[in-house]
């Protein structure tokens, strides 16, 4: 992998660019010949005469049109004057001009722009002044001031004064669409990009025109249809065409793409002008999409984040969270000065107090020491670091500590998975791609809920789902309504019989499988397969037959935006930078030849839930800990004895439960504090600059000073220090670890009143990287627990009614939903308000609940639970 430190003003791949194939030479009948503006060209058949234009740098003004949209010449304003052959040959002109957008290019058609036709430049300069009469004169206060196409439209196609001398229309405002959405209806162009977003990319069709003549709008629809639970957002009030209610991910893309300022953002509505901001490029740290983003800054505070425009990637759109979620980085809990917990004068633990560098420091090489010396160290980096971070961390481990009890998985994990991650994820990087997703016949989802887990994923699988060129097919317990939207097909499977579901997608198999089976043969065919699968014995052995029977490939989709370049840069106790096996004497002479140290350990160290069992017994002394939420852990209360017990140094952006037990603490810098690379789940390398002037130090300047009060030379003092020392490693062309090969489990035994849990996170949740954010809040999905029709008529519960879902530790309490899925199997969310499953119940999916109709006085919170 070939290392570039980020430049400010272009983020520099951190992979050779993909050699330019030039486009192929048109064949007889695939390519259309004609002019505009006296311009000879040629296009392919299909080609819209704005897009031909654009290819010759020819500006044609427009606000309906967007390249990712189908076309809909609803605003007019791209009106050309046209020539075109007749039946007899001769060229005849079109009665009237003619939208370029909605205008497919025709041979020997002649095209005249407002640049060469007196009548388009006419045309144009109408349509402006028609979509003016109402507009209002706001453009001092509205967000959209400085950097609307309206206005600028206005200044080069418009007429210089305004003949309208009526009363304009106006509106009650702003609606709120949603907590998030705002919408001034008066400003509105009718140019329908929200609604064609909606319908074609999200497939959450929530707004829509509404009226005839002057009286049309763009708005919601409140009717008296109820909308279904479990979509529901926490600040709705308003219901659309369908009878759904607003709820979607996606929202913020139609305040961006709106060419007025129609549809605004609440959390930015009036916090400063466009031409005031500072932007930088940027990286969401959301999930392992990588997704482009533009970070919009001013005077050292963030403002607001927007979608960058990368084909390869996320095209033009983000996610809500992408997007809305950012306050985390400057939050009042901020660590902004390293922190030394004092000791009382009876030994016991006192309280944490500033300190400096050195201070801090020193106080923690003295209690690594002492526990090196007697059991030893584990190392919990967390999963939401940038490669050069995650490479710190590893470094420091073997270097430093010496010891391999190093593990970035902060979730449920197996040795199986970590088995698979070394054989087939770590080190193949670009084996699969969102090109080769979006060309894929067929994408069989594993443990995957790509609209919760990927957003930006499912958004470019819709895509081609949309246009008939791609099916979806899920192993799950349920249908989501993301897998609705996707047209998928479910493989139903519950909890813990995922393997077996995928032992049975064979040629020649009844039904949905056998289909299955065949789909997946098609050259091409795609498997996706989330983290979750961790917790499905054999799960991950059956995934990688299943792709060695059918030939379909495959790829691993985490969901944190760390966790494959932690694989690549070697945060698992049995794996090195670059793929290289721990147990492998060769790969371990490279590291050590890098690194400049004698050895390696060679033995393959624990796991997360080893660290921390070890530390909760004794036998680990202390944990250097980098931004872990115990809550994330597969027993958080295991956890936080751990953290009790041990001496602790906490790497963290912001005060956590790891800081109120931790003692030393270091405080480093967020994302948008510092340059780093995040790598996708394809093993793309996405690097990003630092947005804003900041003391903070990133993860891996912390560990190289903490190792050199250690005695040890990390050599890793700058970011150019940690990409030199990866491009020397590159990749391990040795032998790769051996594939997993562990059986299936048995499924889950159940009772009377018992049910096995299916869980995973939303998107929007009690996630702490959404902390300070009221607006996105808001639009999270109600919890809700999901039956089916036969578990819900044995306990005598009707769809609404609330259902308690009980373990020895505690109980979850949430209104049910009956939905077509496997009986004795309940779903809940992970960590949404009033459902947190690790933290309250102390199970994970395929764990055995008990379930029971809700008495009246059960309101089931989870403080009120745990009490």
């Amino acid at each position: 992998m070939t290392i570039t430190s980020p430049d400010p003003k272009t983020a520099t791949p951190l992979v050779p660019a993909a050699p330019v194939v030039p486009e192929a030479p048109l064949e007889e009948g695939q390519a259309v010949t004609f002019t505009i503006d006296g311009i000879e060209t040629s296009v392919p058949k299909g080609t819209l005469v704005i897009r031909a234009a654009e290819r010759l740098g020819i500006q044609i003004p427009r606000f309906c049109d967007h390249p990712l949209l189908a076309p809909a010449g609803a605003c007019r304003q791209c009106l050309v004057e046209v020539w075109a052959p007749g039946r007899d040959g001769n060229l005849a002109k079109m009665p009237k001009p003619q939208a370029s957008c909605t205008l497919e290019a025709t041979p020997g058609m002649q095209v005249k722009t407002q640049h060469t036709s007196a009548e388009a430049d006419k045309a144009q300069h109408g349509v402006i002044e028609l979509l003016l009469i109402n507009h209002p004169l706001d453009c001092p206060v509205c967000d959209k001031g400085g950097e609307c196409p309206l206005q600028n439209q206005a200044m080069s196609n418009g007429r210089a004064t305004s003949r309208f001398v009526d009363v304009k229309r106006t509106f009650p405002k702003p609606i709120s669409v949603s907590t998030q959405i705002l919408l001034d209806r008066e400003r509105c162009v009718l140019c329908q990009r929200c609604t064609r977003f909606s319908e074609e990319i999200a497939g959450d069709a929530w707004i829509d025109l509404q009226k005839r003549g002057a009286q049309q709008q763009i708005g919601t629809f409140d009717t008296d249809v109820l909308g279904f639970a479990g979509e529901t957002p926490v600040g709705a009030s308003t219901l659309d065409t369908s009878g759904k209610p607003f709820s979607s991910y996606f929202s913020g893309n139609t305040v961006q793409i709106c060419p007025v300022g129609a549809l605004t953002s609440a959390a930015y509505r009036f916090r400063s002008r466009p031409f005031d901001l500072v932007s930088t490029p940027g990286i969401a740290e959301h999930d392992s999409n990588g997704s482009a983003i533009r970070v919009d800054h001013r005077r050292g505070v963030v403002l607001r984040r927007l979608a960058g425009d990368d084909p390869v990637v996320n095209q033009e759109w983000v996610t809500d969270k992408d997007r809305f979620a950012f306050r985390w980085q400057s939050a009042p809990d901020r660590i902004t000065t390293p922190l030394v917990r004092t000791r009382n004068a009876d030994g016991t633990r006192g309280e944490l107090q500033p300190a400096s560098w050195v201070e801090a420091f020193d106080a923690a090489a003295a209690g690594l020491r002492e526990a090196m010396a007697s059991g030893g160290v584990g190392v919990l980096p967390g999963g939401r670091l940038t490669l050069e971070d995650a490479y710190a961390y590893g470094k420091f481990a073997r270097v430093a500590l010496g010891t391999n009890d190093v593990d970035g998985r902060a979730r449920p994990h197996s040795d199986e998975e970590a088995s698979f991650l070394a054989h087939r994820v770590a080190g193949r990087t670009l084996d699969v791609t969102f090109s080769d997703v979006t060309a894929a016949p067929a994408v069989l989802l594993v443990a995957l809920e790509a609209e919760e887990e990927a957003g930006v994923l499912f958004l470019r699988l819709r895509e081609q789902v949309v246009a008939r060129r791609t099916r979806v097919l899920s192993v799950a317990p349920l249908a989501t309504r993301g897998l609705e939207r996707l047209s998928g097909t479910l493989l139903a499977a519950a909890p813990g019989t995922e393997a077996e579901v995928l032992d049975g997608i064979v040629e020649g198999a009844s039904d949905l499988l056998g289909d299955a089976a065949g789909a997946l043969a098609a050259d091409g065919a795609v498997i996706l397969v989330g983290e979750r699968l961790a917790g499905v014995p054999g799960g991950f052995s059956a995934v990688l037959r299943l792709a060695e029977r059918t030939g379909a490939r495959l790829a691993w989709v985490p969901r944190r935006a760390g966790e494959r370049g932690a694989v690549e840069a070697g945060l698992l106790p049995s794996l090195l930078p670059g793929g290289r096996p721990v147990t492998d004497s060769g790969a371990r002479v490279d590291i050590a030849a890098v690194w400049g140290v004698e050895h390696v350990p060679a033995e393959a160290g624990r796991s997360t839930s080893q660290i921390v069992a070890a530390a909760r017994d004794g036998r680990l002394g202390a944990l250097v800990v980098g931004g872990v939420d115990p809550a994330d852990l597969p027993d958080p209360a295991l956890a936080r004895d751990a953290l009790e017990r041990a001496f602790v140094v906490s790497l963290e952006v912001r005060a956590s439960e790891v800081t109120e037990r931790a003692d030393v603490v270091l405080p480093v810098a967020p994302p948008v504090e510092k340059p780093g690379t995040f790598v996708t789940w394809e093993g793309r390398p996405r690097p990003f600059p630092q947005a804003l002037t900041s003391h903070a130090l990133p993860d891996h300047r912390v560990l190289h000073g903490l190792a050199d009060a250690l005695g040890a030379d990390l050599g890793l003092g700058s970011l150019a220090a940690v990409h030199a020392e990866l491009d020397q490693l590159g990749g391990w062309d040795g032998a790769r670890a051996a594939a997993p090969a562990v059986e299936a489990g048995d499924p889950p035994a159940v009772g009377a009143g018992e049910a096995v849990l299916a869980t995973w996170h939303q998107l929007l949740d009690d996630g702490r990287l959404q902390d300070g954010e009221p607006y996105l809040a808001g639009t999270a999905k109600v919890a809700t627990a999901r039956i089916s029709a036969g578990t819900a008529a044995g306990l005598g519960l009707v769809d609404g009614g609330r259902l308690a879902v009980s373990t020895d530790a505690g109980t979850i309490t949430l209104p049910a939903q009956v939905v077509d899925m496997p009986d004795h199997v309940v779903w809940l969310p992970t960590a949404s308000a009033g459902s947190h499953v690790r933290d309250t119940l102390h199970a994970d999916g395929g764990s055995v609940v008990r379930v029971a109709a809700a008495r009246e006085d059960v309101t089931g919170t989870d403080e009120e639970a745990r009490a």
